[in-house]
């Protein structure tokens, strides 16, 4: 038998800009939720399971705060040092 192998059956993409946010909501008696905001869309990025944080939620918390930190350092860079502040397209 062969191993099977996952592949992305469909990509999303969300463009930030005017109106985009993220915000981070911590409730008391249940997990966090991360809320991304595109206009009309949201999208709620939470963990298994809204009574348990597992170590895989856990990691999952430190990747995603990892790569976010990582987009706005590059967005940055894109952005900084432009005398008309538009940016440039990478």
């Amino acid at each position: 038998m062969t191993c099977r192998r996952d592949h992305r059956v469909s990509i999303i993409n969300f463009n930030t800009g005017r109106g985009a946010r993220a915000t981070s909501h911590p409730y008391p008696a249940r997990t966090p939720v991360l809320a991304l905001d595109f206009g009309a869309v949201s999208v709620l990025v939470t963990t298994s399971a809204s009574d348990l944080v597992t170590a895989a939620d856990v990691e999952f918390a430190h990747q995603l705060a990892r790569e976010a930190h990582a987009f706005a350092r590059s967005v940055e860079r894109s952005f900084h040092g432009l005398a008309d502040g538009k940016g440039i397209a990478a």
